[in-house]
């Protein structure tokens, strides 16, 4: 029999960008027992809304996170046409500050296939943030322009997606994915139900201007982890060349997920490790997780 589920295709979150599990629910895929000529699942296009929540312990954005821990909250939704076109939107509320909601992200793409075992997307991304919302340091990019390509090898599926970022900053960014996906044969509770495993590894390269915007603008710097105004006669702010293509993050991520034929739970554990930081930060090697639930209609 076959069951339909979404699993993540790529960190960014990812996750990166997204509110941050929203571009993680763009592809369905058949799966469990299905007959298949490689170890990974097979793209099927299917008409579909998902819909979803993700608690997430901190924001990332790109490899970078900004002095303050911020603990958040995600509602995302995306619906599939048979064309391969897709609409979503997500809505976020960062724990433990006033606003309902600070922050909201709309967009839409493509999703297509060049052979068998390429397929990718492009979309637009639009974000939207609240006046009195927490200084995630996300807030210095307002819209993202994404093309994504997975290569299918059989016992490993690789993916790489550039990213352009502007608005109060300008950025691109190359991310670079291995993971392998990894199903049980055997059930937990019945016979419609199984455990997926999609251990990833992720490289990030690109600019960061952002990270110097996001200082200038809310009037950040960190100095042996606390924050100082910035600006003032006692410590003025360093100058840094943010505008080189560096590489910016390197990670590991295990998701680990429990699936039935129209949701699926998972939680994820990603060790990220920064790299050529610049600017008001000062990022260190830090422990990411993720909670997340998406339920599919046909």
């Amino acid at each position: 029999m076959k069951y339909y589920f979404v699993f993540t295709l790529i960190l960014f979150s990812s996750s990166n960008l997204s509110a941050f599990a929203i571009k993680d629910l763009k592809v369905i895929n058949v799966s469990r027992n299905t007959v298949r000529d490689t170890d990974t699942t097979t793209v099927f296009r299917k008409r579909s809304i998902t819909a979803g929540v993700n608690y997430g312990s901190d924001f990332q954005f790109f490899g970078r996170t900004g002095p303050v821990t911020y603990p958040y909250l995600s509602t995302d939704a995306i619906y599939n046409f048979k064309s391969g076109f897709f609409l979503y939107g997500s809505a976020v509320k960062v724990l433990g500050y006033k606003p309902l909601v600070d922050e909201l992200d709309i967009g839409g793409g493509y999703f297509f296939t060049y052979l068998k075992k390429i397929s990718g997307s492009l979309s637009y991304t639009r974000f939207i943030f609240n006046k009195d919302a927490a200084d995630v340091i996300k807030s210095a990019s307002r819209n993202n322009i994404d093309f994504k390509s997975s290569f299918d090898w059989k016992y490993v599926k690789s993916s790489v997606a550039f990213d352009y970022l502007f608005g109060a900053a300008n950025d691109y960014f190359i991310t670079i994915n291995t993971s392998k996906y990894i199903e049980t044969e055997w059930s937990i509770f019945d016979d419609k139900d199984y455990l997926t495993f999609n251990p990833t590894i992720s490289a990030i390269l690109g600019t960061q201007n952002f990270v110097g915007r996001y200082a200038t603008n809310y009037s950040l710097l960190l100095n042996k982890g606390v924050q100082i105004p910035f600006g003032t006669k006692e410590i003025e702010p360093p100058q840094y060349n943010n505008g080189r293509f560096n590489a910016l993050n390197y990670s590991f991520k295990l998701p680990i997920a429990y699936n039935r034929p129209h949701y699926t739970f998972e939680a994820s554990w990603k060790y990220s490790i920064p790299v050529d930081v610049e600017g008001a930060l000062k990022n260190r090697h830090e422990l990411f997780f993720n909670l997340t639930f998406y339920y599919v209609f046909f």
